[in-house]
């Protein structure tokens, strides 16, 4: 009976629902401190769980086989000092609703001035503002994945023209046209709202820079809700604040939390959230380990399985 070892901050939630699921061959165990975790990895055979907390279990599992991440990003364990002698897979194709819903409630928020509509309330002034509609506006998405196709989608429902970036520059369905990541300098300067989903990865690490995004217009929209290191977060802070893009959404960032004192909190162009656009909900992630699993017994390939030579 295989043992399996949960490394999560909400173990009794897929404690609870991994029973439900009727894996009765699977036996479950869980651990709270490092101590436990040290204790418990040795013997398991299968690790669920956050990234972050797998890396420190891994030292200790030397029975280790299969590794599920509880997450889409599995930066944590793609460092060269932790071994990849196991297969790990990660969560995916749950994100693209979630992501959808953040990128365009903060798009139409700001599109149609909605913050400074309460404003007025509170003062009761009744002013109306001029909107520009999305229809016909331009998106350009890096990263064309499961989550860049959804938002592509979504794009499409509101009529906007949609781009997609990513490595290859290969055609992916849903985009209506895409470019290879060399091409950005000639696409920033057309896109009304830029949004990067974009895994880590060697390509991706500070592949923008203050100059780069300095490209953008000083009318566009920019969204961060793939990796923090795509730019480095004082470059970042340059180009927004020279207005160049003239305002960004920022979910996710190099350091995380963003350090307190940092300058960026204090833009009136930038809207700051808490690494949150997209949670790891956990019977979705059960659902998906619970069909990994028989795939597992019975000798099939993963679903998800990460490619540790691409880093995703």
């Amino acid at each position: 009976m295989p043992t399996l070892l949960l490394l999560s901050r909400d173990n009794v939630s897929y404690q609870q629902l991994l029973q439900q699921a009727g894996l009765d061959d699977l036996l479950i165990r869980t651990a709270e401190t490092p101590e436990a975790i040290a204790a418990q990895a040795a013997e398991a055979e299968i690790l669920l769980g956050e990234p972050a907390l797998i890396a420190q279990a891994l030292p200790h599992a030397r029975k280790l086989r299969w590794a599920q991440s509880t997450y889409a990003g599995i930066d944590a364990l793609m460092t060269p000092e932790f071994r990849q002698d196991y297969m790990l897979t990660n969560v995916r194709g749950i994100f693209g609703p979630l992501m959808s819903e953040y990128v365009f409630g903060h798009l139409l928020s700001m599109s149609r001035h909605l913050p400074l509509y309460r404003q007025q309330q509170q003062q009761h002034l009744w002013a109306p503002h001029p909107y520009q509609p999305l229809a016909g506006r331009r998106l350009l998405i890096l990263g064309t994945g499961s989550i860049g196709q959804y938002l592509a989608t979504t794009g499409h429902h509101f009529g906007m023209q949609v781009t997609g970036v990513n490595r290859s520059g290969r055609e992916v369905n849903g985009f209506d046209d895409t470019y290879q990541l060399s091409a950005l300098p000639r696409l920033l300067p057309e896109a009304d709202v830029v949004v990067s989903v974009l895994p880590s990865t060697r390509e991706t690490h500070h592949l923008l820079n203050a100059s780069l995004l300095g490209l953008c217009r000083a009318d566009s929209l920019f969204f961060n809700v793939g990796r923090g290191d795509l730019i480095a977060t004082d470059e970042l802070y340059q180009a927004l604040k020279q207005g160049h893009p003239g305002a960004a959404v920022l979910d996710v960032f190099e350091e995380e939390p963003l350090p307190r004192h940092h300058p960026l909190w204090t833009l009136p162009n930038v809207l700051i959230t808490p690494h949150n656009a997209a949670w790891s909900l956990p019977a979705q992630v059960v659902r998906i380990f619970a069909r990994n699993y028989l795939r597992y017994q019975q000798g099939e390939p993963l679903e998800y399985l990460v490619d540790f030579s691409a880093g995703y």
